[in-house]
């Protein structure tokens, strides 16, 4: 048994496979060395899409487990998908279509 917490524990991991290692997620080394940056970066993403609502670092079983979801999530994105279809990081959507507004007041500026 370890005398580190949870937090600190994840704090030693380095890679995509340590955290799908440490958080006991079956996966596929190919999908995951193809996307590795991109499950990591979603599964930020996710921890902070929950605005705070996880449980706190005294009560490591419910934290572990909504990680273990939110990384399973995120590496099943990838599964599914392709880093193109996601676009998790800005450099695949600079291309997309902009939307700019323009008032009427600004047009008729002079």
């Amino acid at each position: 048994m370890s005398e580190l917490t949870l937090t600190e524990e994840i704090e030693e991991l380095s890679s995509a496979e340590d955290f799908l290692d440490f958080f006991e997620i079956e996966y596929e080394p190919k999908v995951v060395f193809v996307n590795r940056l991109h499950i990591m970066q979603r599964f930020h993403d996710y921890l902070q899409s929950t605005d705070g609502a996880m449980p706190s670092d005294d009560n490591e079983p419910a934290l572990r487990a909504v990680y273990t979801q939110l990384l399973t999530r995120a590496y099943q994105d990838f599964v599914k998908s392709d880093a193109i279809t996601e676009k998790v990081f800005k450099v695949f959507r600079m291309h997309e279509p902009q939307t700019t507004f323009v008032s009427v007041d600004q047009l008729l500026e002079s």
